[in-house]
Parts: structure tokens; sequence; C-alpha cells
């Protein structure tokens, strides 16, 4: 029996663009001789939909695609993910399911057991579990279908859950012939092997041959990587599919293949990740444009080169905005820069509107020296010239801000946090120098001018400012984050891992804590690490732990 991996991108709510995706994916496998397509998890409305199923015209709109899939399934057998009703009890009304289609005809439904309700899903405020295991008899094969998490414990990769059953488990007493795995798993950094690694084990669990149809694409802020996965019997991995783009993979599992390898390069990866996620965000929104503030720094340089990637050289524009503390040096960095990337780069100083607001405001600061009120006005007068151009011209707004700074609170409410959607906000700063070090290297030539990389950084504010002045190296910064944020690591276990004096470590947490507020008032974030501030981390703006 011959099949197809269908790695697609679909839209979240775009019921008739993904069926039309289907349909046409179906008809090209069929003139391939296969004698099955398998898709994605909730191919037909893509994910995540959130309360977009508590719409009962949304699901009404689910079902009566499916009836045209399997219209358009004549000669051949479909694996077609959707939510779809509960007709008997439970708590939930709906399952995550699978639809099992050939010649035309249901043969029925699998639902997802395992519904994962931590990160970035939340899957229980919507579904019901399943509870049947069975096997479907398609080409002559004994299949056993799952979906996404349902394979995931078996491997030992469920975090901060423990489910009381194991399907994979349960369905190695029916020996299956192949096990299809339906997923939607997002992309993060450093980990693009352990798909690989989850479906070997099941492989060698099951006896059988494994295949996962992985989504791919960006749906708001979470990214989609592909990466589809075929092992055989023995576990070894025999292909897996394209990554950051769809991909239909023809597989053979009675053809004995040439095992095959990951390979990759993680800060690559990391780009692609952010170019696609810039692209969908603006393409699935009907968006062209964008803008964003060139400071002749680090961060609006990496960002401007993802945009450009992303959208084109001529959908962005750079806005250069000097005031009476911008150095020479970095004007002319972010003019270079913008030159070299081909975009368009317009000159807005800010000194009058500053003076303006300072002269009216100069009866109502009581004659307190200057402080940070100072320099969040020329922030901010940047974000008004930013968001006055997006009203115009309808630009998106491309927020800067790297995710150290947005976890120091390092980073202006209403200045420089404005915008539709902040880029680079869960790259860390270690990773950004990385980044614009890999792409350089790639072009064979400084497309961001060596000095920028050079320059300690600054927000250039006051007079000789730098951000070591505010906070500790960088490196030391991001250590704390990669602990307390990501693997919830006490303060004095940091300390001890990274070698960081603990007092330096608890000022940082409590800056991470502090900045909350500011947070929750930012731009949606594109998430690429395993915990991001944009999605799937919920933390009171009050409470007194800390």
């Amino acid at each position: 029996m011959k099949f197809v991996i269908s790695q697609l991108n679909p839209k979240i709510g775009d019921l008739d663009g993904n069926t039309r995706k289907i349909i046409e994916s179906i008809k090209r496998s069929r003139e391939r001789g296969a004698d099955l397509v398998l898709f994605p998890e909730l191919t037909i409305c893509g994910y995540a939909p959130e309360d977009l199923l508590l719409h009962q015209s949304f699901i009404d709109g689910m079902q009566q695609r499916l009836d045209q899939i399997m219209r358009a399934s004549q000669g051949i057998a479909a694996i077609v993910g959707l939510a779809r009703r509960n007709l008997f009890s439970g708590e939930k009304g709906l399952f995550n399911s699978v639809a099992v289609i050939s010649d035309g005809y249901l043969l029925g439904f699998q639902d997802k057991w395992l519904l994962p309700t931590y990160d970035v899903f939340n899957e229980r405020r919507y579904f019901e579990p399943g509870n049947e295991t069975r096997l479907w008899q398609i080409g002559g094969k004994k299949v056993g279908i799952v979906i996404c998490e349902d394979i995931w414990q078996h491997a030992g990769y469920v975090d901060l859950s423990a489910y009381p059953r194991d399907p994979i488990e349960e369905m190695a007493a029916l020996k299956p012939d192949l096990l299809l795995n339906a997923s939607a798993s997002p992309y993060q950094i450093y980990k693009p092997d352990i798909r690989v690694k989850v479906c070997q084990k099941a492989a060698r669990t099951l006896g059988c041959p494994v295949a996962l149809c992985c989504q791919v694409g960006a749906n708001d802020q979470i990214i989609f990587d592909g990466y589809s996965v075929f092992v055989d019997k023995q576990g070894e991995l025999a292909m897996l599919g394209k990554g950051f783009e769809e991909d239909e993979m023809l597989i053979d599992p009675d053809v004995k293949m040439a095992p095959c390898s990951v390979e990759y390069d993680p800060m690559s990866n990391l780009y692609q990740a952010l170019v696609l996620g810039v692209k969908d965000y603006f393409q699935k929104s009907h968006f062209q444009k964008a803008c964003l503030g060139i400071s002749g720094g680090i961060d609006s340089a990496l960002v401007a080169h993802i945009a450009k990637d992303a959208l084109g050289k001529d959908n962005v524009i750079g806005v250069y905005m000097p005031s009476k503390y911008t150095s020479k040096e970095s004007g002319e960095d972010g003019l270079q820069l913008c030159k070299n990337l081909g975009i368009t780069c317009l000159t807005i100083p800010i000194h009058k509107p500053v003076d303006t607001f300072l002269q009216e405001l100069t009866p109502f600061f009581a004659k307190k020296p200057e402080d940070v009120t100072e320099e969040n006005i020329q922030s901010r007068v940047r974000g008004t010239l930013l968001m006055a151009l997006s009203n115009k011209h309808g630009y998106i707004v491309l927020s800067t801000g790297n995710k150290s700074e947005i976890a120091m609170g390092y980073c202006t409410l209403y200045g420089d946090m404005c915008g539709g959607l902040g880029v680079i906000g869960d790259v860390i700063k270690t990773h950004v120098y990385d980044l614009v070090r890999y792409l350089n290297r790639n072009a064979g030539k400084d497309i961001i001018p060596q000095r920028i990389i050079d320059k300690p950084p600054s927000a250039e504010l006051r007079p000789g400012q730098k951000d070591l002045d505010s906070l500790p190296d960088y490196q030391i910064v991001d250590d704390v984050l990669r602990g307390y944020v990501e693997d919830y690591l006490r303060v004095d276990s940091i300390a001890e891992k990274y070698k960081i004096p603990i007092e330096t470590v608890m000022n940082l947490v409590r800056k991470i804590h502090h900045a909350e507020y500011k947070r929750r008032q930012g731009p949606p974030i594109i998430r690429i690490s395993k915990k991001s501030f944009g999605v799937g981390r919920h933390y009171p703006i009050v409470q007194g732990w800390m």
C-alpha cells in the first residue's frame, strides 16, 4: 500500500481554502498511485482554532466541508483532521478527531485520547478525550491511527502532564501493520529531531512502520515547521519532510528505503522560522507592507533583514528617527543597513516634538530632575510616528524588542513596544548576535554592518547611555531567563548552575515579574522557544509571591 504524507499549511478558520488544499492534495496523490493520503491534525479548520470552536456554525461548516472531501475521495483513502460533535455522554461537547474516508465513504472517526492543556495548548477547554482503540482495514493493511499527543507520552516527551493511559501500549495488542499520526506540533529551537525519536519509540514497541504528518506554517504566534516523519518497523528514519514549507511525501512501506538522518543548522532553522512567522502573519491577515524603526542597533537590523526576506524589499519601510542623543555612527549604520537590504528608509527627526512635549509638561514636573520620564517620551514619540504611518498607509508596525529586554522590562510601553507583531520578542539577545553573524556568514559579506555588531548595545536616550548601565551582561540575563522562565529552576539552583551571584539572579527574577504588566500590553510575539512571553505563559500581574 502506497500512501502520501500531505504536509499542508492551513489558515485557521478558512474552511473553504483549507478544503481546497485537501481536495487538490487528494487528487495529486491519486494521480501518483497512492492508496491513502494522511493530513495533519484539525486540517479542515487549522490548528489551533481556540474559541472559534464555541460557534455552532463553525462546527457545522466543518461537517459540510467533510462531505465535499468525501465526494472527492473516489478511488483513494484519506485521513483528515477536524473537530466534531460529541453525541455521547461526557464533559465536553466536541471531539478532536480524524475522519477515516475510503472511496467516497466515511468509515468512521478516530478521536484523540490525550488532550494537552499546558504551554500553548488548551484542548481540554473544548474537547472530550477519546477512548476507543481499533484498527482500520485500508489497502489490505491493518492501520492504527493516533493524533499528535497520543504518541508523545509513550516516548517520555510530555511535560507537566501524566496521562492515565498510553494509546501506543494499548494498540500494541492489536498488532497493526502501520501506524499513522496526524499532528500539529509547534516549532521549537534546538528540537528538530524530537518527532523522529517519538516515532522511533512507537515503531519499536509496535513492530511496524510509523508515519507522522505535521502541519506547517504560522498561525498567529505559533510556528509549525513541518519535517513530517516516516520510520520503518525497525525504527530507522527513512524519510523526512521539508522544513518550513508544504510537502507531499510518497511512501511505500513495503519497499526497503535507505536510512536517512536529521541534519540541521540551528541558526538557519531559527531564521527560517522567523521569516515564515512574519510571512504567514501578513499573508493570512491580507497585509502587504511593514514599517519599523531603524536605530542603527542590532535588533532593528535583524528585524529589517527578516522582514525583507519575508515580504520582499519593496514592502519594508525603515524609519530613522534621530534624537539629540543619537550618535553619528548609529545614523550612518542604519542608513547603510537599509541600502544593503534595498529597503526604503525615511528620516523623521524627533527633536521638535520631544521639545514640545517637555515644554508643555514643564509646569507639571515641579522642577524635578530629569530621569527615565524624559527617555520614555522620546521612545513614545517614535512610537507615535510609526503608528501614524501605519494608520495613513496601512503598514503593520514591526516591534523590534528582543526577549531579554522584554523580560527585564527594558522597553517602553506605548513606545518601542508598539506594533502589530513582535518579530524577535522570543529571541534572547545572545541569539540575536548569533543570527546576525549567521546572516553575514551565509551572505559572504557584511549585509548587516560589522560596526552594528561590535558596538555596545544602547538605547541612546541620554548622553553616553549603555545597556550595561542598567543590566548585567546579556549572557547572564539569558542564562537566568533559561533557568527561570523555561526550566522553572529555583533561584539558588540557577545561581549554582550558571555560576552567577545569587543576589544578581534574585534581582533579575524580580525584574521579570515586575515587567509583567508591560508584556501584557505588548504586541503578539512569534514563538520559537520552550516558553514564550507571547503565548503559553500565564502569570498574574498583581501578586505577592516575589
